[in-house]
Formats: structure tokens, C-alpha cells, sequence
């Protein structure tokens, strides 16, 4: 994480929408968290998605306390990306600051009922696929999160492209695949990002999924700070 230009990922976030890091995880880290899927202990809801219209596949939320390889990647990489988001606030004129740390920001998300934690493990098999969504779950939302692709590309699946869409007003919307490779971490907004336009920031409002696989396994860890309620 150290070696990460975050002034570069914040100015690629603002122009595409998301940015990638490229070898966030080793492939034994990636490994592990796959083996974990079949551990029922360390989860606490297994979502279908075929059963609430979602898509097809399905992903477990992990229970507390997190695995230490989850929980390190929270507390690591909320700081960069809390500056970033401030930078949004300030740009939007909401009114809210995020803390420096995540154990702070969790303060606020229990304080106000969201107890539950979010962060989960995803699994695609052939023909799945994640319908276009936002992970919205209480009052208070951390506008950035991040997904890593445990699986090889290529080898372990075909197809399953992340993507992202992005509704500009007064305009048609705008859809972009964003290739990664096994370990690779995309950042991307939850709900809504500013856009400087010719009379100040506006808001954009962002939607992400997963195309169909064509063949294979697609395992994904997504990192999401705010917890739910």
C-alpha cells in the first residue's frame, strides 16, 4: 500500500469512475479467502442470487470478527480513500467528514444501528452474472469501495468482466468494463460521484455488476467500510 500514488488513483477515480491497483493480494492470499467459502462459521447470510431477482451466483457476507486478511485490507486501505472521499464531500457540499480511521467511522455506523458487517466473498459459475446495483445499507455510507478478483482469468473462468455504469443527468448513460487480472483490486463509487462540469461539480450516479461467465469459476472478495443495518 505504500508504494500506491494515491493523487494519481484519486484523479483516475474522478475521470473514469474507478481504478485499479494491481496486486493487492497474493495468489496464496487469494487462495485462502477461496477456501474459505465453505466454511459456514466465518459467515453470517449466505444471498441466492436468482432468488431476489440480483442475477445468478450467489456471496456470503462475512460475521465478526473478520478473517485477519479481510479485516487488514478494511483498515488499510480506508485512510487513503477516506482523504478521497472528504475531497468528494467538499466538492459536493454535503456537509459530511469522514474520520482518519475505520475503527472510527464503525463508531459512527453503530452508534446509529448499522451492526452488521458487510464486507463478502462472492462466487460465479458458469452462466452467472450480477445484475447492475449499489451497496446501500443504512443512513450512513462510505461513498468508495473495492472489489479483488481472486480467480485467473483466462484459466479459472471466461467471461465475467466487472462493470460499471454511470448515469449523467440530461444525458444517455455510459458503460465501462474494467479488466483485471488475479490479485488486482478495483475501486470503484458505491452511489454517486462528482464530475466537474462548466459550472461547478455535479453529481453522477454509478451502478456496477458482473457480465455472464461463459466457462469456469469466478470467486471475488468485495471490501465495503460501511456496515448495515
Amino acid at each position: 500500500m505504500a508504494e500506491i500514488d494515491w493523487n494519481a488513483v484519486c484523479d483516475t477515480l474522478e475521470s473514469c469512475g474507478s481504478a485499479v491497483l494491481a496486486d493487492v493480494l497474493t495468489a496464496e492470499g487469494c487462495a485462502e479467502l477461496i477456501g474459505m467459502y465453505g466454511d459456514g462459521a466465518r459467515f453470517r447470510k449466505r444471498v441466492v442470487m436468482a432468488q431476489h431477482g440480483f442475477g445468478r451466483g450467489e456471496y456470503k457476507y462475512f460475521s465478526y470478527p473478520l478473517p485477519p486478511l479481510v479485516a487488514k485490507l478494511r483498515e488499510t486501505l480506508y485512510p487513503p480513500l477516506a482523504k478521497i472521499a472528504n475531497r468528494w464531500n467538499a466538492a459536493l457540499k454535503n456537509g459530511i467528514h469522514f474520520p482518519s480511521t475505520h475503527a472510527k467511522y464503525l463508531k459512527r455506523c453503530h452508534a446509529a444501528g448499522q451492526i452488521r458487517p458487510t464486507p463478502l466473498l462472492l462466487r460465479y459459475g458458469e452462466g452467472d452474472y450480477n445484475c447492475l446495483h449499489q451497496d446501500l445499507y443504512g443512513e450512513h455510507v462510505f461513498p468508495l469501495q473495492v472489489a479483488i478478483l481472486l480467480s485467473r482469468p483466462a484459466e479459472d473462468f471466461t467471461g465475467g468482466e466487472f462493470v460499471l455504469t454511470e448515469q449523467r443527468p440530461r444525458m444517455q448513460s455510459r458503460a465501462e468494463v474494467v479488466p483485471l487480472k488475479q490479485c488486482d483490486a478495483v475501486i470503484f463509487a458505491v452511489n454517486e460521484r462528482p464530475v466537474r462540469g462548466t459550472k461547478g461539480y455535479y453529481r453522477v450516479k454509478m451502478r456496477h455488476g458482473v457480465s455472464r461467465l461463459r466457462s469456469g469459476s469466478r470467486f471475488t472478495v468485495g471490501i465495503i467500510f460501511h456496515d448495515a443495518q
